[in-house]
């Protein structure tokens, strides 16, 4: 209910481990926002900032990602599952459109890097999503499966290609999609060849998590969808929503990192800050905001 509680329950949660375990959020801002008004900024939808902002998108997507880092930093949360790069075009599903960064690659790739700039000077890991490309699918994976037909050539030109430009990026989350180049029988979280690509044609060689397994575009109970997850090659299986006994389920079946993945949790790791740098004026980042989207963007709790 308020920052103080959630400062709280966040120190609670490493003690009860014992050690400085990584706590994880969906703050993209827009209709992805688990942290809301009065006591946190509120921000429109990125496509719409970035068009507010045109030739300076990727500096006022850095600021807003600065300034979501540092309320996030503050109540000791020190991951996020952004950017978003994915490539929106005409058929993208409405639950994802508006949460792109925009409709070619070169563009999106540079506001995605300034995201994750962003959230890294204060010290919060990013999470880019969604491996290996979610624009071109045309259902929501919260309820359907979605298929993309287009041939890998042109994949590798376009979805696939922010992805590798930011494949240095610690940590990464799949996309509930089937990529019939890739495999026509397996969504890519749950597909070896898939994860391949990832790996391969992609490059990035960071800690690979599943998107949400309660998502209704994977078929079987938790048990089976983390275990083929697991088995594709993920080296996280993530659940959201909380009940203990599917929390249970999905431990048992999701086991201990294996070496390969704990490497790539420890590198992960090493990308944060210690303490929150104290020596940024967020008021002024706040106003630069505001001055490159017009006075747009942001809606103050």
């Amino acid at each position: 209910d308020n920052p103080t509680q959630v400062a709280r329950l966040c120190d609670q949660l490493r003690a009860c481990l014992g050690r400085d375990a990584v706590i994880m959020i969906d703050q993209e801002g827009g209709r992805v926002q688990r942290l809301r008004g009065p006591y946190w900024r509120e921000w429109a939808p990125p496509l719409d900032t970035v068009a507010w902002a045109g030739k300076d998108a990727p500096r006022a997507m850095y600021l807003r990602a600065l300034i979501i880092a540092h309320e996030l930093r503050l109540l000791g949360i020190d991951a996020n599952c952004a950017p978003v790069a994915d490539i929106a075009g005409p058929q993208t599903h409405p639950f994802l459109r508006n949460r792109c960064y925009g409709t070619a690659a070169d563009g999106v790739t540079d506001i995605a890097r300034a995201v994750a700039r962003g959230q890294m000077a204060m010290g919060v890991l990013p999470v880019m999503k969604h491996l290996p490309g979610h624009g071109r699918a045309d259902g929501d994976t919260h309820l359907d499966l979605p298929r993309v037909l287009a041939p890998l050539d042109e994949l590798i030109a376009t979805d696939f290609a922010p992805f590798r430009a930011l494949r240095d990026l610690p940590m990464a989350m799949t996309a509930h999609i089937v990529f019939d180049a890739l495999d026509p029988a397996r969504p890519a979280t749950q597909s070896p060849k898939a994860i391949a690509a990832i790996r391969d044609i992609i490059g990035f060689q960071g800690l690979l998590m599943s998107d949400d397994l309660n998502m209704q575009a994977l078929a079987g109970d938790l048990g089976q969808r983390t275990a083929l997850s697991m088995a594709a090659g993920c080296d996280v299986a993530l659940h959201c929503n909380g009940d203990l006994a599917e929390m249970q389920l999905v431990a048992d079946h999701a086991g201990v990192l294996r070496k390969a993945s704990a490497a790539r949790a420890q590198a992960a790791l090493a990308h944060r800050l210690p303490e929150m740098p104290q020596d940024i004026d967020i008021a002024a980042c706040q106003a630069e905001f505001l001055a490159l989207t017009q006075g747009k963007g942001l809606r103050l709790g």
